[in-house]
């Protein structure tokens, strides 16, 4: 995808008339125009130059957007922001002369404010100095006209055609009047005088000054994130250098470069540590507030906050592929994409202005046809309507959401790759977890060693010599227990990862298979005893793998993977979205369901081989919107076949490359607070949508008299600019968003087990142990607790509490 900036734009017609231009190009699969930045995204093999010419011949300007070595720069951030001084500056201008023009327009001739006495004699006089005022305003404000100018000789239409329409048609029928006060005696002159219109015309023009002047500073707030996350980018970095340390821009470290980081430096490339021990803080990156502890062999990344070591470090990235460029440019392009939402504003804004220029005749036909009024006050009802109806509303009422959405979500390390993903994301009904390294920690642990006719150092060590080269996690789980023991393992002469079953290895004089039950009992007849004994062991939540040396069955070794602190709470709040949750495993049935009754599970679906997980989703689409979250590389199929597919950031990059959405921080429960997000965006955009299409439907009739009441030309236009701004003030709200924001005051728990009153006392001393709990009402005769809380507590730790006392929770 390739980026430009586009100027001269200035409202959703504008917008729409450079994707049309764009679109238009052979080579163009696809472009996407953000009327918050300013910026073009297209996707295709057509030539910069083609793109640039059309959008050039569409009436605007165009620029290519550079990034330097992956350093995003801030040069658009500052745009923005001299953007709005700038306009401030063009306002305050306009109001010196404004109120002058006031002072003699509606001061001296509607409430008799002093004039010299040479003006109180000649009205003429007052309407000439009137007029060159008014004309100040107009020329200090040309930017209206200049853009209209360009729109119209390009057949187009904009914001700046309606204002400048309405400007000009005050100001000429002011002017004509004028011209009608020549050779009439004073007393006309002055009547004359009060069917004018120069005050309108230049206060339409500074008032929408200062609107767009507020809406250019809002939509810099709305960009705040994307500004955080370029101000993160460390500036230096110290490399060593033919054994000399030597200060570099931190742009130009390469991969293999030696750099030292002191203590309270911030780390300026992603990279592993090759000396050294210290704490990292990478709440910048993650949102993770605890340091996180690093040593020898640990991984690092650029912009987090060295602690209280000094470490020397390896860079393994340059500076365009960090961590933080990936996350930037995620949320960039996020930003630059439109949701599926968006298209129906899109569709009104391409015809927008026609229809409000001809909805403005009308106006000006029906009440000189069908009233007695005026040829100017008819004029006054059609300029009304130019300058109330308000295409930047429809234009912003998606992006800056979108912006917004995707800036809270990095903040709080959830990236949605673009803006289909963040509205999607909330309509989910079905989440599919994976288990390993989803809901359990993926760093599996040796438990049980079971051999049979060997001993368990040799069954250890056939294990080990066949599960070296795989990586598996039980695998790394076996590798990791024999070397604690101080096993060797035999040469292999052949290694088969046998996908979703286990692995085969050739030594020089045996062959091992180690995997599941289905393997073995290919190659080796399992005695009744072993298979009762994996049994136990799987209802343990513990997964068996079967041995066998020469084709003869020669023992288990049980290996157990750690459910992660935050998954019950995770599952528990993703079902109090009403969302059905589904477990996607290889595992046996037996190890599956007993982890998924831990966890509260709704639905199970074990022994499904990796191809075998996107057929899954595909049937659970059948009945609802999935989302799948998962982590390794068998979940690629999955994390495609689902509407919403969600990574765990830790997990495989071909994963991360699959999924529409990346939690960075490795928590499930992230996967909640994208969803809430989701949510509240989607909201938050249907609020923008409904506003803006309410207020012209509303404010366009009010305007044009149709419900017999006046609205002056400058209230038209103070309305819309105050639309445009409502917009993206409403869309800055979503910066309030709190990922964990009001804790359950009353939580219910089925608890197992609960036979009498002592049983009650037993549980409800337990929880009340808890500083957090407020009080426990237990009842046995149902076998529910219901806890009141002064805190957020986690369901977790509640269940831990009543398990100590030997109950078990139901979820």
């Amino acid at each position: 995808m390739r980026t430009f900036k586009v100027t001269g734009m200035s409202c959703a017609a504008c917008s729409a008339r450079v994707e049309k231009a764009v679109n238009a190009l052979p080579c163009v699969d696809s472009c996407n125009v953000n009327l918050l930045t300013g910026t073009l995204s297209v996707q295709g093999t057509e030539a910069n130059e083609s793109i640039m010419n059309a959008v050039i011949s569409a009436g605007y300007g165009i620029e290519t957007e550079n990034s330097e070595n992956g350093h995003v720069s801030t040069k658009n951030a500052k745009k923005q922001e001299y953007e709005a001084r700038f306009l401030i500056k063009r306002f305050i201008m306009s109001l010196g002369f404004l109120l002058l023009l006031m002072y003699f327009s509606m001061g001296y001739t509607m409430w008799s404010f002093p004039l010299p006495q040479l003006f109180n004699e000649n009205p003429i006089l007052v309407a000439i100095t009137q007029m060159l005022l008014a004309l100040v305003v107009m020329v200090i404000n040309r930017r209206f006209y200049i853009t209209a100018y360009k729109a119209i000789t390009k057949k187009t239409g904009n914001m700046a055609v309606l204002v400048s329409l309405g400007s000009l048609s005050a100001f000429i029928y002011s002017l004509v009047k004028m011209l009608t006060m020549i050779g009439k005696d004073v007393t006309v002159q002055h009547s004359i005088l009060h069917q004018m219109y120069f005050e309108a015309a230049a206060m339409t023009l500074a008032l929408i000054t200062l609107g767009k002047a507020l809406e250019a500073y809002s939509k810099g707030k709305t960009t705040s994130a994307i500004r955080a996350l370029m101000d993160l980018s460390p500036q230096t970095a110290i490399i060593i250098e033919n054994g000399e340390q030597k200060e570099i821009d931190a742009k130009d470290i390469r991969v293999g470069d030696i750099f030292i980081v002191r203590s309270g430096m911030q780390i300026p490339a992603d990279g592993i540590i090759i000396e050294g021990e210290t704490t990292v803080n990478e709440s910048a990156l993650t949102g993770e507030s605890m340091p996180v502890l690093k040593g020898e062999g640990s991984e690092i990344y650029c912009a987090t906050i060295n602690g209280a070591g000094f470490i020397k470090c390896r860079a393994t990235k340059e500076s365009e592929q960090t961590l933080l460029a990936q996350i930037i440019r995620t949320v960039k392009e996020a930003s630059s994409t439109k949701a599926p939402v968006q298209k129906v504003a899109d569709k009104v804004s391409g015809v927008f202005v026609p229809l409000v220029i001809i909805t403005a005749i009308i106006t000006l036909a029906c009440h000189l046809i069908f009233t007695d009024a005026s040829f100017g006050v008819a004029l006054e009802r059609a300029v009304s309507v130019l300058l109330i109806s308000c295409p930047c509303a429809l234009g912003l009422a998606t992006p800056v959401a979108i912006m917004v959405g995707s800036g809270v979500g990095a903040r709080n390390g959830i990236l949605f790759k673009n803006a289909t993903a963040l509205e999607e994301t909330g309509k989910v009904s079905i989440v599919a977890l994976d288990k390993t390294g989803t809901i359990t920690s993926g760093v599996p642990a040796v438990t049980d060693i079971i051999p049979y006719n060997i001993t368990e150092n040799e069954l250890l060590r056939l294990a080990y010599s066949a599960e070296l080269a795989s990586e598996h996690p039980l695998s790394r789980a076996i590798v990791k227990k024999a070397e604690e023991n101080g096993i060797k393992a035999d040469p292999v002469s052949k290694f088969t990862a046998l996908s979703g079953l286990g692995v085969y290895a050739e030594m020089d004089s045996y062959t091992v298979y180690a995997g599941n039950m289905r393997l073995t009992e290919q190659h080796a007849q399992i005695p009744q005893a072993a298979k009762e004994r994996a049994t136990e062991l799987a209802r343990q939540g513990k997964t068996p793998l079967f041995l066998t040396k020469n084709d003869s069955f020669v023992g288990i070794i049980a290996v157990a993977d750690t459910i992660k602190s935050d998954s019950l709470e995770a599952i528990c709040e993703l079902k109090a979205l009403g969302l059905s949750v589904v477990m996607i495993t290889g595992d046996n049935e037996i190890t599956a369901n007993e982890i998924a009754s831990q966890l509260g599970i709704d639905h199970v679906i074990s022994g499904v081989l990796p191809n075998g997980k996107g057929e899954a989703i595909k049937e659970l689409s059948k009945q609802g919107r999935v989302a799948m979250v998962g982590d390794g590389i068998n979940d690629a199929p999955a994390l495609t076949s689902a509407h919403v597919g969600i990574a765990i950031g830790s997990g495989a990059d071909v994963a991360i490359d699959s999924a529409d959405v990346v939690l960075t921080k490795n928590n499930l429960s992230d996967a909640c607070t994208a969803i809430k997000l989701s949510k509240k965006t989607l909201l938050n955009i249907k609020e923008n949508l409904f506003w803006a299409f309410l207020y012209n439907l509303i404010c366009i009739p009010l305007a044009a008299g149709v419900l017999g009441l006046e609205m002056k030309p400058m209230y038209g236009a103070l309305a819309m600019s105050l639309s445009s701004i409502f917009v993206v003030l409403n869309a800055l709200r979503l910066n309030l968003f709190k990922p964990h924001k009001g804790a359950k005051r009353k939580i219910t728990l089925n608890v197992q087990g609960m036979m009498c009153k002592h049983c009650e006392r037993a549980v409800t001393e337990a929880l009340l142990s808890l500083p957090q709990v407020k009080s426990v009402k237990a009842m046995h005769q149902n076998g529910t607790v219901t806890v009141k809380l002064r805190s957020e507590v986690s369901v977790q730790m509640l269940a831990e509490k009543i398990t100590q006392r030997g109950y078990k929770v139901i979820l």
